[in-house]
């Protein structure tokens, strides 16, 4: 498959993203629905842990099994596993150092002799600090996501360098879906935000600027996977998306949870999931 067919089913697949993003322009919706929202964004990343995780450790597997048929994997096994450990740890552990920092920069400010000024404050403010916690975390929500898409992207692409028309095609499908599903998980926060109003909907802009951060990596890892096919490249994007959308799937929990209706999660949650496998069936016929 030529280069540029083969960047035309990575934009396909990265852009059906926006499918999923006008859910972020609903005007509030009522409590329940707000926690519905929020409890199938946690099932939809649930299941993304779980497949990024699986795909990540197949070569750590690959290694194991090397082993017990001949003894050789081991310099395998120490590669990937570092690499597993390495980035899911600098997943996870890299957005709670994130999160304390944007909680200082946060902070209310106290006045007094030596303390800054009201538009020094305003200034430090400026940014990320500024925006709502809902806001922050659909962000959080885009780039783990946009990580896990850019392994997504690598497999597009290497599927299209080595021939395989039909496989890259089937595979496209497949992603276009579960970005379709992913568009919503990022989005769910911010209609699910308690704080918002109609006159604080977030901008068309800033919709498709998160649609971009998430799906837009999918187009970035068609062209890197198109010339390059690097195992251990995937396993540490897929380990680095693991650990922010399990410290993302934390925050949606106590959010969630605050709520007070266990059932609600539960239900959620459970659409969640369910869309997420049903939409991996499509890549599963693959052979994937």
């Amino acid at each position: 498959m030529t280069l540029t067919k083969t960047l035309i089913l990575g934009f396909i697949a990265g852009a059906t993203i926006v499918l999923g993003l006008p859910v972020g322009r609903w005007r509030r919706p009522a409590v329940t629905l707000r926690a519905l929202l929020n409890a199938s964004a946690v099932g939809i990343l649930l299941f993304l842990v779980w497949d990024v995780l699986s795909a990540a450790w197949e070569p750590v597997d690959g290694a194991l099994s090397q082993i017990h048929q001949d003894g050789s994997g081991y310099g395998d096994l120490a590669g990937y596993g570092a690499l597993f450990v390495g980035g899911l740890t600098a997943g996870l552990l890299g957005l709670v150092a994130y999160e304390r920092w944007m909680a200082g920069a946060s902070a209310p400010a106290r006045f007094g002799p030596g303390t800054m000024a009201v538009g020094e404050v305003r200034a430090r403010r400026l940014g990320l600090a500024g925006w709502t916690p809902a806001r922050r975390l659909a962000l959080l929500i885009a780039v783990g996501i946009g990580l896990h898409n850019l392994a997504e992207g690598l497999a597009i692409g290497q599927s299209a360098a080595s021939g395989e028309v039909a496989l890259a095609t089937l595979l496209v499908v497949g992603f276009g879906l579960h970005n379709a599903t992913e568009g919503f998980g990022i989005c769910a926060p911010l209609a699910a935000d308690p704080d918002r109003d109609d006159d604080t909907r977030p901008s068309w802009g800033f919709l498709l600027t998160l649609g971009l951060i998430g799906g837009g990596p999918t187009f970035l890892g068609t062209i890197a996977g198109y010339w390059v096919h690097n195992e251990a490249l995937s396993v540490a994007f897929l380990t680095l998306a693991a650990g922010s959308i399990i410290y993302v799937v934390l925050q949606l929990v106590a959010v969630g949870a605050r709520a007070k209706r266990m059932d609600l999660l539960a239900y959620g949650v459970l659409i969640g999931l369910l869309a997420g496998f049903v939409t991996d069936a499509v890549v599963s016929a693959a052979g994937v």
